[in-house]
C-alpha cells in the first residue's frame, strides 16, 4: 500500500530532524530507533491527570517496550498487508487529514455559490408564507363525495367571511394534519415547491388576503397569505446556509473536490489515495503531535490484531489449557456464597416432574436444554418451561425457596404450576466453566505474559538509561 509507505517515510524524516535538533534515542527495539518525542508523547497521553495509576518513567519504559514489540511481530507477520486492516487505517487516516483539503476560501465559494443558486431559484417573486385549510377529496371519489366536500369548504369560507378565525378554523377543519396542528402554516415557500394550483393562488395573494375555494389534486383549499418578502441578503443568511450546508457534508464535498483536482493535475500519476498519502507525509513531517497520532493508531490496530490472534481469541479457545490452567490455581477462584449448578423446571402436571427427573438423570449435563426440549416440547403446545444457570441466591426466586430456604414461597406459574430443581449446589467452583469469565481472563493475562517473553527472547531490546533519565526534564 503506497500510503503506508509514504507514511513511514515521513516518520523516518521527521525523526532525523528530531534528531538533528535535540530528540535523542531513547531505544532500539529490533534494531529500529524509538526517540525521547516518541516516548515523551505516548507516556504523557497514558499518565495525565485523569489516570488512577499512574507509571514511573521506568515502569512505563516496560510497558512501552512490550507494546513496540507486540508491534514489530505484527509487521513481521504482515499484517499490516491484511485488507481489514487497510480499511481501518484508511479510515482513520481520511478522518484526521482529509480536513486539511478544506480551505476557508473554498468554503466560502461553496456557500455563496448556494445562496446564488437559491437567489435564482427565488426569483423576482419573492417567498410567500401561506397558510391554508384543506378538505381532502379526490378525482376517483364519487360525485356524492365531491358534493359533500365541496359543500363543507364553502360552509368553512363562509365562517371566515363571518368573521371566524383563520388558524382555529385550520386546527378544527383542515385535513391536512400536518399543518393543520399549526394552524394551517406552510411556511415560507418559492416557486416550484408546492402544486401549482396551489402555488398559482398563493403568489396572486397580498399580505392579509384570503382565497376564495379552489380545488388540487388533493382536495379543496382555502389559502390566507400570511406574509411574503424578498430573500434575504447573503451576510443576513449566510451563518444559517453554512450551518445547513455543513450538515449536508459541506467540509467532505470540498475536500474531495480539492482532492480530486489534485489527482486529475497529475495527469494520471497519482490517484485519490495519492494524494491523501503525500499530505499525510507531507503534515507529520511538520507536525510532531500529528505524527505520533496517526502511528498510534497505526501501531495500535497491529497490537490488536496480534493480541487478537496470538493470544486472547486462542487463550478463549483452549479449553484443555483453561482446565489445566484453573486444575493449577483451584485455590485462587472462591465465591463468597454457595451456588446453585442446575435446572429449574416448571410443568404442566404434576406427572412429569418425575419424568423430567429421570431424563436428567440419564444425560450428561451439556446435553439437558436441548434433550428436554426435545422430549416435552415437541409439538405445539409446550409442556415444561426449564432454566439452566449458575445460581446464586437472588438470581431465581423458585431456587431461592427450594435450594437456599427463603422462607417466601413465589407464585406457581399459571400453566406450569409444578415447579422442581435438578443439579448439585457448591461451595466452591468445581470446574473451570463454573468461573468462566474469570479463568479466561486470567489464563489470557498468563499467556499474554508467555507471549511478551518470547517477543523479548526474539527480539534485541536496548534501553538507554542516560536518555531515559531525561524524560520530561529537557
Amino acid at each position: 500500500m503506497k500510503g503506508l509507505l509514504a507514511f513511514f517515510c515521513a516518520l523516518c524524516m521527521a525523526g532525523e530532524l528530531s534528531a538533528q535538533e535535540g530528540d535523542p534515542v531513547v531505544m532500539k527495539i529490533n534494531g529500529k530507533d524509538v526517540h525521547r518525542s516518541e516516548f515523551e508523547y505516548n507516556y504523557n497521553k497514558n499518565n495525565g491527570d485523569n489516570v488512577v495509576d499512574k507509571k514511573t518513567v521506568d515502569e512505563y519504559a516496560e510497558l512501552f517496550v512490550n507494546y513496540k514489540l507486540k508491534v514489530e511481530a505484527a509487521l513481521d507477520a504482515r499484517y499490516d498487508t491484511l485488507s481489514s486492516f487497510k480499511k481501518e487505517f484508511k479510515s482513520y487516516r481520511d478522518q484526521q487529514i482529509r480536513p486539511y483539503f478544506v480551505t476557508p476560501e473554498a468554503e466560502e465559494r461553496e456557500i455563496r455559490a448556494y445562496y446564488d443558486r437559491m437567489k435564482a431559484a427565488v426569483g423576482t417573486d419573492g417567498l410567500v408564507f401561506p397558510a391554508h385549510i384543506m378538505v381532502s377529496v379526490q378525482q376517483k371519489d364519487g360525485e356524492d363525495v365531491q358534493a359533500k366536500a365541496k359543500e363543507r369548504i364553502d360552509s368553512i369560507y363562509a365562517a371566515l367571511q363571518g368573521g371566524a378565525d383563520f388558524a382555529a378554523l385550520a386546527k378544527q377543519c383542515s385535513d391536512d394534519r400536518g399543518t393543520a396542528s399549526r394552524g394551517g402554516d406552510v411556511g415560507w415557500v418559492m416557486r416550484g415547491q408546492t402544486l401549482k394550483e396551489f402555488e398559482e393562488k398563493a403568489f396572486a395573494l397580498q399580505k392579509g388576503e384570503t382565497s376564495e375555494p379552489f380545488i388540487s389534486p388533493m382536495g379543496y383549499h382555502i389559502i390566507y397569505m400570511k406574509d411574503r418578502k424578498q430573500l434575504e441578503s447573503y451576510e443576513e443568511l449566510r451563518p444559517q446556509l453554512a450551518k445547513f450546508l455543513e450538515r449536508r457534508g459541506l467540509k467532505e464535498h470540498i475536500a474531495s473536490v480539492a482532492i480530486d483536482s489534485l489527482a486529475k493535475a497529475s495527469g494520471g500519476m497519482l490517484t485519490a489515495d495519492d494524494v491523501i498519502d503525500r499530505k499525510t507525509a507531507e503534515l507529520c513531517a511538520k507536525d510532531e503531535n500529528l505524527k505520533y497520532l496517526v502511528q498510534e493508531y497505526h501501531d495500535g490496530l497491529l497490537l490488536y490484531e496480534i493480541s487478537q490472534r496470538e493470544v486472547w481469541d486462542k487463550a478463549a479457545r483452549d479449553t484443555a489449557g483453561l482446565e489445566r490452567y484453573f486444575k493449577a490455581h483451584k485455590s485462587d477462584y472462591k465465591w463468597d456464597a454457595p451456588r446453585y449448578k442446575g435446572v429449574v423446571y416448571h410443568c404442566k402436571d404434576k406427572a412429569l416432574q418425575k419424568q423430567v427427573r429421570k431424563l436428567l438423570k440419564s444425560l450428561d449435563e451439556d446435553l439437558w436444554i436441548d434433550s428436554l426440549r426435545a422430549t416435552f416440547n415437541q409439538d405445539s403446545v409446550r409442556q415444561i418451561r426449564v432454566e439452566k444457570n449458575l445460581f446464586k441466591k437472588g438470581d431465581n426466586a423458585y431456587v431461592d425457596y427450594l435450594v437456599f430456604k427463603v422462607k417466601e414461597e413465589p407464585k406457581p406459574m399459571k400453566l406450569y404450576p409444578f415447579t422442581a430443581v435438578y443439579g448439585k449446589k457448591l461451595k466452591k467452583p468445581k470446574e473451570w466453566t463454573d468461573v468462566r469469565g474469570e479463568v479466561i481472563s486470567d489464563y489470557q493475562a498468563a499467556c499474554e505474559a508467555e507471549f511478551v517473553q518470547k517477543l523479548r527472547d526474539t527480539y534485541k531490546v536496548e534501553i538507554y538509561e542516560e536518555v531515559l533519565n531525561t524524560v520530561n526534564k529537557h
